[in-house]
């Protein structure tokens, strides 16, 4: 049963939703069944251009924004309309997963209320809420005179660097904005995410003295690399982990006499013996923060611990930065505020803040500075990431009444 507090306008809006529904699902099908992992370039720009036609087809301005060849990503879709009523909306989604050309995980298959899809609901799932939340205002003629960004990112599943080309355009659109709205997985019918942590990547790397392990711990000798690498990963677990929303994690360890990493696929060989000192250790690893601040804290103490060193060790640490931290503004629990309202006049219940430090970086991290954000607006589901991803399909439509209540409240306010 529909609200009483629903407008004759947005009950409108509402029966488009339900008229579309099977559309939609269908539409996710069609996108889901072509694989576009980061890396498969073309696969992610043919997803891209089955969107910018339907976009084009709600009579959106689309433009599809290549990459340099340096940065290695397939580019981004970019749709919008113009005008000056109520407040100016960026909506943010991405057109990637996790699934490479290579995963045996590449159909979308249907069983009951579940459906099952690589990038199902991270993020097709959302990308077609937004697609079919709009095109509900469209048909009822409700986004003249609005100012409404779409951008689909090609690269959020490993962001293409260096940050400052392949973020320029989604930074610029969040210049020209009051509000963004990112539709990442949702993590609960009734959550929605008004801070992300951000992320950053480093890599430690170890030397120690080669020779015969029957002189390990000698003068001359030392600890090995080996052992160095161990006492600093001990360290970082010991005298690093512990602040709220601070985690780290070490992904991938390469030791021995020689080893090969390829940084592009973090994948590798390494060689060593038992009656050997181990020469050289690397290892790769990702930092998650809710501030700047908490972020170079981190930092310092990793480095002082790593430049303490074994006995003819030597180690070095060095940080990439990814994503910064959306942090829990009054503007963005304005918006949680105002969602709220909306889910309640659907009867869909109250929608609090989720935790951030159960959530991963987004592109609303990016753009976090620059104007009010809210996610997790996009599709139920479970497993994503996993040859397991779902998406609930029983939510589906009503996870878009409530996008598309959303977008016409805020651009009539």
């Amino acid at each position: 049963m529909k609200s009483q507090k629903l407008s004759q306008v947005e009950k409108s809006i509402i029966s488009s939703i339900e008229t579309n529904h099977q559309s939609a699902i269908q539409f996710l099908e069609k996108v889901v069944n072509i694989n576009s992992g980061t890396m498969n370039l073309s696969g992610v720009k043919e997803v891209g251009t089955i969107f910018k036609k339907q976009f084009e087809d709600i009579n959106f301005q689309t433009r599809w924004i290549d990459m340099p060849t340096e940065v290695n990503r397939a580019g981004h879709l970019f749709a919008e309309t113009t005008g000056d009523k109520g407040k100016k909306i960026l909506l943010i989604g991405h057109l990637d997963t996790v699934f490479e050309k290579d995963s045996p995980f590449q159909k979308f298959e249907v069983d009951g209320t579940t459906a099952y899809g690589p990038g199902a609901n991270d993020m097709k799932g959302g990308n077609v809420i937004v697609l079919y939340a709009l095109k509900a205002l469209q048909e009822n003629n409700l986004l003249g005179d609005s100012q409404i960004i779409v951008a689909f990112t090609g690269d959020e599943e490993s962001t293409g660097k260096p940050l400052e080309i392949s973020r320029k355009d989604l930074i610029n659109a969040a210049k020209k904005s009051d509000i963004a709205l990112g539709f990442e997985t949702s993590t609960g019918f009734n959550y929605a995410t008004v801070a992300r942590r951000g992320s950053s990547g480093w890599q430690l790397e170890v030397k120690g003295k080669r020779a015969h392990s029957s002189a390990i711990f000698n003068d001359h000798v030392g600890a090995g690399a080996i052992f160095e690498a161990s006492r600093i990963l001990n360290e970082f677990y010991t005298a690093v982990k512990g602040e709220e929303y601070l985690t780290f994690n070490p992904g991938v360890i390469l030791g021995g006499t020689d080893i090969k990493l390829n940084q592009n696929t973090s994948k590798g060989k390494a060689f060593g013996k038992s009656n050997v000192v181990p020469q050289t250790v690397i290892v790769k690893g990702g930092l998650r923060f809710i501030s700047e601040e908490q972020k170079e804290r981190a930092r310092t103490k990793m480095r002082n611990i790593v430049n303490n060193n074994l006995p003819q060790t030597s180690a070095v640490i060095t940080f990439v930065d990814s994503y910064p931290a959306m942090q829990p503004t009054e503007g963005n629990h304005k918006l949680l505020k105002l969602l709220n309202e909306v889910s309640k006049d659907l009867n869909q219940g109250v929608v609090t803040a989720y935790d951030p430090g159960k959530r991963g970086a987004a592109d609303t991290s990016f753009i976090a500075q620059y104007v009010d954000c809210l996610d997790g607006l996009g599709a139920m589901g479970s497993g994503a990431h996993t040859p397991k991803e779902t998406l609930d399909l029983s939510t589906f439509m009503a996870l878009t009444k409530r996008t598309a209540l959303l977008i016409y409240r805020l651009i009539n306010l």
